[in-house]
């Protein structure tokens, strides 16, 4: 049962730095940093694409307009911190304690 916690931990991880990589390649798209005909970099951002927006929505559903300004990666961040702290603080221990 730990290495099924492990596991979930690792991919919680790994959507961390999908998000951070997510953000960080829309703003160096919105200030015209990188070249968007580029295939290699358009490939690297339809992935990034296609990985977090399905995560993004809902959190934009709920979230006023505020222009410009997207907060929905921040709020998935947050998001994913809180998992990880309720896993690592409670279920964790509770499978050490159980002798899973």
């Amino acid at each position: 049962m730990l290495a099924v916690v492990q596991v979930v931990l690792i991919v919680l991880d790994l959507l961390w730095w999908l998000v951070i990589a997510s953000a960080v390649l829309s703003w160096l798209y919105a200030f015209n940093i990188v070249n968007a005909g580029n295939q290699f970099v358009d490939t690297i951002g339809n992935f990034l694409y296609r990985t977090t927006e399905p995560l993004y929505r809902p959190i934009r559903r709920v979230l006023p307009n505020l222009g410009g300004l997207d907060l929905s990666p921040l709020v998935l961040l947050l998001g994913i911190i809180f998992l990880q702290s309720l896993i690592q603080l409670y279920i964790v221990p509770a499978i050490y304690q159980a002798g899973i």
